[in-house]
């Protein structure tokens, strides 16, 4: 039994989710937990995520367990909480960017790492046995709120980054919320550090009424026409979780994931020479070009922030993250952490004495180009054993940690199966943009090709 995807379970509400299965997987937890140090539960801003997190916190109060509710936070606010609460574990009820009828439990560990697979598996596995904890009546838990949450959060930000050089330049920032998560600590962050803030859709709405909660260029189209019109110097957008942050220089231009990763990982190796950063198969090649020529170097990991950050804890890594927005200081916490990457970029512009244009102006420049294609669930490993067969043989440098990433001349293509939904993901790079076209359309040629090929044969 699978429940948990790359980043914790995420069903649709009153389909797969509903308040029996969460039940069946808190009561599962408690059972897996022996009753002693607290458990931290948290959520974020959609409409069901509060009743959740009532079930969740009564399930394991039942069981024995004393609960300390942050409430609605940014799941790394919440992460960054487990260690100093000397909690034993923390149960986030989020759904990160996905559509507003999903939502999803997520285990974080009592060091605020996401829950390892093992720890996952034993809990599918007493999902799967039906596993009940009870307590008898004289030692029930309580459920008691932790209100400070978000204010240590943000106190702990503010110690990462130059406070006074930040301040000092007095930046316009037009900050989209995205209705999410992000609502109770970013705005306030941002204030704290000097900034003039004007929010978009800056108040909690699980309908996601702005936008949906993924901020792709398309999503945040009112941020792209806002920050040029009112002469603000850059702007910042949450996913729904808040464990995201992207960008719009002073044109109204949205930064691709890739050019921020690429500048905060060279930046880090800069400011910590010989380091380490961490980033999955599917990262720009801009990232490895930056990183060496700092004199830095780059491990490639399987996609999805739990491998990311346990590879950079056993690397002891200076930086890590994905080309998504989903970036992670080490120095502050192990997890993928919007307003940290917001701080951080803010930091460097201030200590740089310079525009987010022109930190990005100088950066290596590739097309990544992301595309999807249908594949049945049932078929994803043979369709995967089929593209390496034959990308192996006609390719000298084949990678087969997460898909199949092949380099060909001028570029290189990724496929990859979704570890939530019956698609194959193919991306594709090379400093010639026809080139990425060519590239990814190849790629979903052949991932169709071998789906073909796989139906035809069964």
């Amino acid at each position: 039994m699978r429940l948990f995807g790359t980043n914790g379970i995420r069903e649709v509400v009153g389909r797969e989710l509903t308040a029996a299965f969460a039940t069946q997987v808190a009561s599962a937890i408690a059972s897996l937990t022996p009753v002693g140090p607290p458990i931290v539960v948290g959520w974020d801003g959609r409409t069901s995520s509060p009743a959740f997190s009532r079930l969740v916190s009564g399930t394991l109060a039942l069981a024995g367990h004393r609960v300390l509710e942050l409430g609605l936070l940014p799941t790394p606010a919440i992460q960054y909480n487990v260690p100093r609460l000397r909690a034993q574990l923390a149960v986030i009820v989020t759904a990160s960017h996905n559509p507003p009828e999903f939502n999803g439990l997520k285990c974080i560990a009592a060091d605020g790492l996401e829950a390892t697979r093992e720890t996952e598996e034993a809990i599918e596995a007493a999902v799967a046995k039906g596993a009940v904890a009870g307590a008898p009546y004289d030692r029930i838990g309580e459920v008691l709120v932790q209100p400070d949450g978000g204010q240590v959060y943000v106190d702990g930000i503010l110690h990462q980054v130059d406070v006074e050089k930040v301040r000092a330049r007095h930046l316009n920032v037009v900050l989209d919320c995205g209705n999410g998560a992000s609502v109770p600590t970013s705005p306030v962050l941002l204030r704290r550090l000097g900034c003039r803030v004007v929010t978009l859709n800056g108040h909690v709405d699980g309908t996601f009424p702005g936008h949906l909660s993924e901020p792709t260029a398309e999503n945040v189209a009112d941020l792209r026409r806002t920050v040029p019109a009112i002469g603000a110097d850059l702007g910042i957008a949450h996913d729904g979780d808040a464990d995201r942050a992207v960008f719009v220089d002073a044109s109204g231009r949205y930064v691709p994931g890739e050019e921020i990763l690429t500048l905060l990982a060279e930046d880090a190796v800069r400011r910590n020479p010989g380091g380490v950063v961490v980033t999955p198969v599917t990262a720009s090649q801009s990232v490895e070009d930056a990183v060496t020529a700092a004199g830095g170097s780059v491990v490639y990991t399987r996609v999805g922030s739990p491998t990311v950050t346990h590879e950079i804890q056993a690397r002891k890594a200076v930086f890590g993250g994905e080309e998504n927005g989903g970036l992670i200081f080490p120095r502050f916490q192990l997890a993928r952490d919007g307003a940290m990457t917001a701080a951080g970029v803010l930091d460097l512009l201030a200590r740089r004495e310079t525009t987010l244009a022109d930190a990005l102006a100088d950066l290596p420049k590739y097309t990544l180009l992301k595309e999807k294609t249908t594949c049945p669930v049932a078929q994803r490993s043979t369709v995967l054993a089929r593209l390496t067969a034959t990308f192996s043989k006609e390719n000298d440098r084949v990678v087969t940690i997460d898909g199949v990433k092949v380099w060909r001349e001028g570029g290189w293509v990724l496929m990859r199966p979704s570890g939530t939904e019956p698609i194959f993901r193919i991306f594709a790079e090379s400093k010639d943009p026809a080139k990425a076209r060519a590239l990814v359309d190849a790629g979903v040629a052949a991932v169709r090709a071998a789906v073909l090929a796989e139906s035809s044969s069964s």
